[in-house]
């Protein structure tokens, strides 16, 4: 979505129509979208994005159509200042938004575009906005950060998606491709026999037939990426977690049980696999929540990344 985002206000500018990029930089209590969730719109109403869902927008808009927004430079709107507020725009009982809304012109191309090159080239990129002027400064960053809002600047921090490779095409990596795509990652699924890959009965991603560990190498060994073995066989396995753990990758899951989690550490250590690599892995994959089937299976291992992404202070994006 960021990246639809960024990419249409590029255009926008570009084509000197003057975009306003409204961010969410703060959340009291509950909030229908998490802080640095952002819309881009123009005077028209033509947007893209969400802050809400629908309401919010709709009262940014119409404040933009009636110039009450400032377009010289940036400023926060607060919603939910009132119980009437919060009921008129749909928000969570008790909830706050404060949005920070600024008008684009053909000078952000710039820093839109170094944005937009980031994402596509896999790192991250800070926009650094000084809040009294409105001009923009970017610097390459090693990790994701919050977005962080003073008094008179906003530093938002711009990543790849979320990249997850399965590798086994059968029936769980069906259902588990179908949760992580609603949920905006990007999925990829591998598979040495190409027989198997021809059968894939899931949604359409990228199916990559090839030895699992050359696969890892060359499409999930960044910190963006999730590599996630569900084939059952540990030649294939054992081979792709061999590689994905030696790798930045940001997790590393392998589906067994118990028994089947302790032959394959012994496996990895025998393979003289270091430990502080091996702690690298999660297996059994996904929550402990009595899943059996392959739906209820892929819903647990979604729950535990989100889970890991919510909760931990270096999230990724």
């Amino acid at each position: 979505m960021e990246l639809d985002i960024l990419e249409r206000s590029r255009h926008w500018c570009g084509e000197d129509l003057s975009p306003w990029l409204c961010t969410i930089v703060r959340a009291v209590g509950s909030s229908p979208r998490p802080v640095g969730s952002m819309l881009c719109c123009l005077a028209s109403g033509e947007q893209v994005g969400s802050l809400s869902g629908g309401c919010v927008e709709e009262d940014l808009l119409e404040r933009i159509q009636q110039g009450k927004i400032d377009r010289k430079k940036p400023q926060i709107v607060e919603y939910g200042v009132s119980p009437e507020d919060n009921e008129k725009l749909g928000l969570p009982c008790g909830g706050r938004l404060f949005v920070l809304v600024q008008q684009l012109d053909q000078t952000d191309i710039s820093w839109i575009e170094k944005a937009v090159a980031a994402i596509q080239q896999r790192h991250c990129i800070e926009r650094r906005l000084n809040l009294e002027t409105g001009a923009t400064e970017t610097a390459h960053v090693e990790h994701f950060t919050h977005l962080m809002q003073d008094t008179d600047s906003l530093r938002q921090c711009f990543g790849p998606k979320m990249r997850m490779l399965l590798v086994g095409a059968g029936q769980l990596a069906q259902s588990l491709a179908e949760l992580a795509l609603a949920m905006d990652y990007e999925v990829l699924v591998t598979d040495t026999r190409q027989a198997t890959l021809n059968q894939w009965m899931g949604p359409e991603v990228p199916l990559l037939q090839g030895m699992p560990d050359d696969i890892v190498r060359a499409h999930a060994a960044d910190s963006f990426s999730i590599v996630i073995t569900l084939t059952h066989d540990p030649r294939i396995d054992d081979m792709a977690l061999m590689e994905a753990l030696n790798t930045d990758a940001w997790y590393v899951g392998a589906l067994g049980s118990e028994r089947t989690t302790e032959k394959r550490l012994r496996r990895l250590r025998a393979l003289e696999l270091d430990e502080s690599a091996i702690a690298k892995l999660h297996a059994p994959v996904g929550l402990a929540i009595g899943s059996k089937t392959p739906l209820e299976i892929a819903v647990a291992i979604m729950a535990e990344l989100t889970q890991l992404r919510r909760g931990s202070v270096s999230e990724a994006p």
